[in-house]
């Protein structure tokens, strides 16, 4: 099972999420998956790919995990403190991942590519998010209902 808050990162690599809000102007709901790994709750995202940029990435990986095309919006944070970064996964590997997070939107419907990393998806209200919820979401969902346009580094 993924645990998070690991320790003694073995790897570093570089991912991406994204806060998906439903509607632009009440940013009330954001797009969940939740995880065949551990069952928790979470933020699209993974790992950008070789040759890939970031916008490219995100973009992707919200598609392949949800079936949701996105416009991307602003970058909502760069998260990196191994304190809350670093994963264990399944394998035994520790990686800490650095992120960088997005706001987004929907524009459109595409299929979920990748049926074997998710249980399921929905729209939930910010104030009523499912459990368990991926913990190292949770800043980035806080940091993301911030009205402010500047990027958090964390």
């Amino acid at each position: 099972m993924t645990r998070y808050f690991a320790t003694e990162p073995q790897a570093l690599r570089l991912s991406v999420s994204a806060v998906v809000w439903r509607e632009r102007a009440s940013r009330a709901e954001l797009l969940l998956m939740q995880r065949s790994d551990n069952a928790h709750w979470g933020l699209p995202g993974g790992y950008v790919e070789p040759g890939e940029s970031v916008p490219e990435a995100a973009r992707r990986e919200v598609l392949e995990e949800t079936g949701v095309q996105v416009e991307l919006g602003r970058l909502v944070g760069v998260y990196s403190d191994p304190g809350r970064q670093v994963i264990e996964y399944p394998d035994g590997q520790r990686v800490q991942a650095v992120n960088l997070c997005f706001e987004a939107f929907p524009v459109g419907l595409g299929e979920a590519t990748t049926p074997e990393e998710t249980l399921a998806t929905g729209y939930f209200p910010h104030d009523g998010l499912p459990e368990p919820f991926v913990p190292i979401h949770q800043v980035r969902v806080s940091d993301a209902l911030d009205r402010g346009e500047a990027t958090r580094i964390r």
